[in-house]
């Protein structure tokens, strides 16, 4: 793990085991990838960008997900100029012959980008160069390229010689490198960066947010939910900022666990869908016996209960208790020797960027659940 800790992969060890684990990887064909993975994504990135155009004239899905309704007027402006965005990760059970089905779209602050996009990138062309793999080896894996491209676009179109502020909270290391390689990823395409940890951010008399040397801050890249910030001191402060949001304000809209019924309410029987109702609604019989109870804004399987017929099989504790639920039918992940594989498809602005892959012995993958490399072969 030298070659880790020097590149900054401060975080491939959690509590002592593992995360970032090669003693193994998983295989592809090129029409898995394209057919099963690729085209499912793009698609439903698509039907999630027309929830968020139903979404922002709608008091009551603003309501049903919970959003602050001081909000809401922002969330709509944010939309309709078109503010951009860069990155999102959508969660799927996959077996490499069923359909993929989506277990949930973390389009506001996902991580494991770095590992993703970079760490596993390096391990391919390692092991080809060690002659551990063909020559041949592929990886579905054009994360850093999009999002270079996507980063070029953004100075272009919207921040000029402005500089880019990228923050995240104090303490984690895992928060840090995927900032710091965003970060790196921004200067590659020529912007003008800067950080800032979200707590030394400040609030003008003008009501605007500022750096520690109260210089206005003209956009934030912030590895810190919109849930989060609407619940904070500040939040108030949010409607009437004119720094440009990285995600931006609309995102507020899909980084919710309430997108899934909603999904399954506007495109039932997707193949790619699984049946899911808001708990105080009225479940149809597709739902099942079996179903996962997740909380509306909750992060890296924290507070998930997996249900069968009334009894508790599965649950993971954590702080999300007071954001209401939703209900999803039970399709377990597929297991692997003895472990439970999740795939995260990276969509880069509106399209399908790459995977990475998640492994834990618990059928609720977590934070400290092991990352996994993969490659395309045949």
């Amino acid at each position: 793990m030298q070659l880790a800790d020097s590149l900054g992969f401060k975080f491939h060890t959690i509590n002592g085991a593992p995360y970032w684990d090669e003693s193994a990887y998983y295989q592809f064909t090129l029409s898995q990838i394209e057919e099963d993975i690729e085209a499912p994504t793009t698609e439903i990135h698509q039907m999630c960008l027309h929830l968020v155009e139903c979404a922002i004239d709608s008091e009551q899905m603003m309501e049903r997900l919970r959003i602050p309704d001081y909000f809401w007027d922002t969330i709509r402006r944010s939309w309709l100029r078109k503010d951009p965005h860069l990155y999102g990760r959508m969660d799927f059970s996959y077996d490499g012959q069923s359909p993929a089905k989506l277990y949930e779209y973390n389009a506001d602050t996902p991580t494991s980008l770095y590992e993703s996009a970079f760490f596993q990138w390096l391990w391919l062309e390692q092991m080809i160069d060690e002659q551990k793999l063909p020559v041949d080896s592929d990886q579905f894996n054009i994360i850093q390229e999009m999002l270079i491209e996507a980063l070029v676009l953004l100075k272009k179109h919207h921040l000029g010689d402005e500089p880019l502020y990228f923050s995240c909270s104090e303490g984690s290391d895992e928060d840090f490198g995927t900032v710091e390689y965003f970060r790196d990823c921004a200067v590659q395409a020529g912007l003008t960066t800067r950080f800032i940890y979200t707590e030394d951010i400040g609030i003008d008399r003008q009501g605007q947010f500022t750096d520690l040397n109260d210089m206005t801050i003209p956009s934030l890249f912030k590895l810190y939910p919109w849930e989060f910030m609407l619940s904070e001191e500040f939040g108030v402060y949010l409607p009437a900022s004119n720094t440009l949001f990285i995600e931006p304000p609309w995102k507020a809209i899909l980084s919710n666990k309430g997108i899934l019924p909603l999904l399954w309410q506007e495109f039932k029987g997707h193949p790619n869908l699984l049946p899911s109702y808001f708990e105080d609604d009225s479940p149809g019989d597709d739902l099942g016996r079996c179903f996962v109870k997740k909380p509306l804004l909750s992060r890296e399987g924290a507070n998930i209960t997996i249900m069968k017929s009334g009894k508790v099989l599965d649950f993971a504790d954590g702080p999300y208790q007071d954001s209401g639920y939703i209900l999803q039918k039970y399709h377990p992940l597929p297991v692997f020797g003895r472990s439970h594989v999740l795939v995260g498809s990276w969509v880069i602005a509106d399209r399908a960027a790459g995977i990475g892959i998640r492994e834990d012995c618990s059928p609720i993958t977590r934070d400290s659940s092991r990352f996994i490399p993969h490659i395309i072969s045949g």
